[in-house]
């Protein structure tokens, strides 16, 4: 592991990915081998997660290459040296910012998303002019064993390289001296790794997750904001970081809510969503366990079937009261969609705001009281009468919060990411003024331009 890691450290001190011709060349090469690898990628997506072919490309290829082209687009502007004033007290010197790489990246991807979520991180790496060790998740077998085999086709190992394994690998690779740490998942593994980079003092780009809310108010339109929230919820059987966690709506609203919910259902996933193609299932048997579990933590509305044998939940609306239970505490990840009752809209903001930050946060509703309660709350990302879609925009920035996660990317957002902003003053050689010099004869001057 450790010859690996020092071979991209040696081959990124020798220069060789610093031409920003070089990292347009590269970045073609992963847009080709998208197209290339499509196939296999989705076939392996649809083994582990039961992802169909239409959400393999929208939620994961598509949104990689999305961000590819934006790269393509404007990577020379945004490497482009930038000139920044200089006040009169520095003169005659002049200032301008670098935008450099910081070396040798280390990107650790979750199960959930497996290709957007270890490749779009690597198109920043590769327009920031980094090498890469990239690190698979085990809980995606065929995906994982897919991704290894397309990255180490496409790129040469001194430079981008990609490894698969268990947490026994994650722990040699955090032993590694990396000049960044990109990693996707869990926060308790985030705790972990945050630990292991402090030795180093290397820096992280944390992108976690949490208990994102979902806000239905007695303004909403109700029908709508069902169908946006089935889909949300149910794309990749609610195994999604920003997916609904849990709804608060409106004490008025609740019933009309459950009936639009199960028509919503029916009209995305048919009278019975075990026999959909669109209709994912838990990652593993210990995640169908774990997710069953909080059926009981309340009262079903809707839906609660489950086949053990299949991993299949079927989406479903959970009646709480108690708020202490573990449904309304731990991070869902699954198609359970808890429903808490309010009456007043100062409760909605009182108790979001007294919870760890949300990696997503979604409002039904008028688009002004929308943007008041988001201006007594923190999240990640928001979408007002919408879910999800604010992670599709690669032109607008994607990351979490405190406890979501530090550090964002997508589109210049993810070149930063793995860079360095380097202010550099350049001052004239054989011209000088004796004004900053000691025993600063002339302070009393200074001193008015300071």
């Amino acid at each position: 592991m450790g010859a690996k890691v020092e071979a991209q450290r040696d081959y990124f001190r020798s220069g060789a990915t610093l031409p920003l011709r070089f990292r347009v060349e590269q970045l073609k090469r992963l847009e080709q081998a998208l197209v290339d690898w499509e196939r296999p990628l989705c076939d392996a997506l649809w083994q582990d997660l039961h992802k169909s072919y239409e959400e393999a490309v929208l939620t994961e290829l598509s949104i990689v290459r999305s961000e590819i082209r934006q790269h393509l687009r404007h990577l020379k502007g945004w490497t482009r040296k930038e000139r920044v004033g200089s006040p009169l007290k520095m003169f005659p010197s002049k200032t301008h910012i670098t935008t450099e790489p910081l070396g040798t990246a280390l990107i650790i991807s979750p199960w959930n998303y497996p290709v957007q979520l270890l490749l779009n991180p690597l198109v920043g790496a590769i327009s920031a002019g980094c090498t890469a060790v990239l690190k698979t998740s085990p809980y995606v077998p065929n995906v994982s064993q897919v991704l290894v085999q397309m990255v180490c086709g496409t790129f040469e190992e001194r430079y981008i390289t990609a490894i698969d394994g268990h947490r026994d690998v994650n722990t040699a690779l955090l032993e590694q001296h990396f000049d960044l740490v990109f990693f996707t998942g869990s926060p308790a593994l985030g705790r972990t790794v945050m630990e292991a980079a402090a030795k180093h003092l290397t820096p992280v780009v944390l992108e976690l997750g949490g208990k994102s809310p979902c806000i239905v108010t007695e303004r909403a339109n109700v029908e709508v904001a069902a169908k946006r929230i089935a889909w949300g919820k149910t794309i990749n059987a609610g195994q999604t970081c920003i997916a609904p966690d849990y709804l608060l709506i409106h004490s008025s609203q609740k019933s009309r809510f459950v009936e639009a919910y199960g028509k919503a259902l029916e009209q995305l996933h048919g009278s019975n969503p075990q026999q959909s193609k669109h209709y994912g299932r838990m990652v593993s048997s210990k995640a169908f366990e774990r997710v069953s579990g909080y059926l009981a933590d309340g009262k079903v509305l809707f839906g609660g079937t489950i086949d053990p044998t299949d991993r299949y939940i079927e989406p479903t609306l959970l009646e709480v009261s108690d708020l202490g239970v573990s449904v309304m505490q731990e991070e869902i990840f699954g198609p359970i969609l808890p429903v808490v009752t309010y009456e007043q809209e100062e409760q909605v903001v009182e108790f979001i705001s007294s919870r760890p930050h949300p990696l997503a946060l979604y409002y039904f509703g008028t688009k002004s009281k929308g943007e008041e309660l988001l201006r007594h709350t923190l999240s990640g990302g928001a979408c007002i009468n919408d879910t999800i879609m604010h992670i599709v925009n690669e032109r607008a920035p994607f990351g979490g919060v405190g406890m979501s996660g530090m550090g964002r990317y997508h589109g210049k957002e993810s070149l930063l990411a793995f860079s360095h902003r380097r202010t550099v003053v350049t001052t004239p050689r054989n011209f000088d003024l004796p004004l900053r010099y000691m025993p600063y004869k002339l302070f009393k001057y200074i001193k008015g331009l300071l």
